[in-house]
């Protein structure tokens, strides 16, 4: 790993699509103003994401997809890095925070249930 990465453990999550389509029994996640669906139901980690006209999320989580990966610290992971969505709770049990990593969106997640 480079930088401050190398103290981090890093494991594939899931892959989130955008999409403008709507998908029976996608969840709507009010705070954000975004639909998701099929990450549970997917061998692959496939998420498809729908987002509402005014979703407050950086563009470019709206319209590329985005690579997630578990971490062990968002905090420590996102240092010096290019912090598009700070850390935050979209459920319980989880802190998750974007950065912008070569012009895509990554996902670090950070599982904090015992």
């Amino acid at each position: 790993m480079k930088g401050n990465m190398k103290n981090i453990e890093l494991r594939y999550h899931h892959i989130g699509i955008p999409t403008n389509q709507p998908i029976d029994g996608e969840v709507y996640l009010a705070d954000y103003k975004v639909y998701h669906f099929g990450y549970e139901a997917s061998e692959y980690g496939i998420e498809w994401m729908r987002y509402e006209d005014d979703c407050p999320l950086p563009e470019i989580v709206k319209t590329v997809p985005h690579v997630a990966f578990l971490v062990n610290d968002v905090y420590e992971a996102i240092k010096g890095k290019h912090v598009i969505i700070e850390p935050n709770s979209p459920s319980e049990g989880v802190v998750v925070a974007f950065i912008e990593e070569n012009g895509a969106p990554i996902e670090l997640i950070q599982e904090t249930k015992d």
